[in-house]
């Protein structure tokens, strides 16, 4: 049995930050595991622009740690009226990594979101020129498509057009929940990748709604059926280099997820790696975990890999019940629970 694991430091492919005091609590327990993170930009207002990615990352940085090498990648928020040109000049002069494709009114501040996806054709189009990574929150959001449906309905009206109309175009199917999502990356070309979160890893929809409403396990898109999240866990730990860690971290105040309507979103962040790794031991494939958390990211994003390491080792991992945050508290993801690794250096 494998008790130690070192492993070179790993980068988050897909979290959200929010703004003012909670990102200021937020960003240290990003900075204290992963070297950099994709950074999405659905503020209020969005980050749609080059010179708002500039002054969120600067705040952002403001916030890391004194002695912590932590780097912010900037997306930019899709719209219908997205200016093509600014997108290229902000990736040329190195604020822009990606752009991400929100459905209107899919999650979290998507109201701004794009309306119809061929409206973004021409943005597409200088995406792929400019090689700037493309990357897709998968949900329809008509009414009359059930909640359960909408991943694998965006596979079949949008996703299939994108990467056929866009070959050249690098897209990242961000926080995959379906075995359709898996089976679609897993045949496409190597220009498709995804991120998959812990919770999809350790959850089913019964999370949500077994033994009453279960607002802290209440994220988009929503964790599915059983067999989907065993899909999930094989594709994560198979060793696939289109798989790659996304935690889509999501903070939201207590008092905002224990509402009238709480809010979609997970607090992952403080126990990330110590939450996956315990998906990837039970499955045994500590092998393959690297790859996942350290090596398929960059190799996709085309950014080197870390120098340093960062090594996990086996015992108790006590997660609180709540975390004191922005004057409240915030219940984080596996709150109460022990987790059977830690991080060690």
């Amino acid at each position: 049995m494998t008790d130690t694991l070192t492993i070179r430091r790993p980068d988050d492919w897909h979290l959200h930050f929010r703004d003012d005091e909670v990102m200021q609590a937020v960003v240290p327990y990003t900075a204290r595991q992963f070297g950099r993170a994709i950074v999405m930009p659905n503020l209020s207002p969005p980050v749609t622009d080059t010179a708002s990615a500039s002054a969120y990352r600067s705040r952002i940085l403001a916030a890391v740690p004194e002695g912590v090498d932590f780097m912010p990648l900037m997306t930019c928020y899709l719209t219908d009226n997205t200016d093509p040109e600014d997108l290229a000049d902000g990736a040329k002069a190195g604020v822009f990594t990606a752009a991400k494709l929100y459905p209107a009114n899919a999650t979290t501040n998507s109201a701004h979101g794009v309306s119809d996806v061929a409206k973004i054709y021409p943005v597409l189009e200088a995406m792929e020129r400019a090689d700037i990574v493309l990357c897709v929150h998968g949900e329809v959001t008509d009414n009359d498509i059930d909640v359960f449906d909408r991943e694998a309905e965006f596979i079949e009206r949008h996703m299939r057009a994108i990467v056929r109309d866009f070959p050249s175009l690098r897209v990242v199917f961000e926080h995959i929940t379906t075995s359709d999502a898996v089976d679609f990356v897993m045949a496409a070309s190597d220009n498709v990748a995804a991120t998959i979160t812990p919770q999809h890893l350790h959850i089913n929809r019964n999370a949500m709604l077994v033994g009453g409403i279960q607002p802290h396990n209440y994220c988009l898109p929503v964790a599915k059926r059983e067999g989907h999240r065993l899909a999930l866990r094989k594709a994560a730990t198979s060793g696939a280099t289109k798989f790659f860690l996304g935690t889509d971290s999501a903070p939201h105040l207590r008092s905002a997820k224990e509402s009238s309507c709480g809010c979609a979103g997970i607090f992952n962040a403080p126990f990330a790696l110590e939450s996956y790794l315990t998906v990837f031991d039970e499955e045994e494939a500590l092998e393959h975990f690297e790859a996942f958390a350290s090596l398929n990211g960059p190799r996709f994003y085309r950014v080197p890999v870390h120098d340093q390491t960062i090594t996990l080792e086996r015992g108790d991992t006590h997660v609180p019940q709540t975390i004191a945050m922005a004057g409240e508290e915030i219940v984080p993801w596996h709150a109460g629970e022990m987790l059977s690794w830690r991080i060690s250096s």
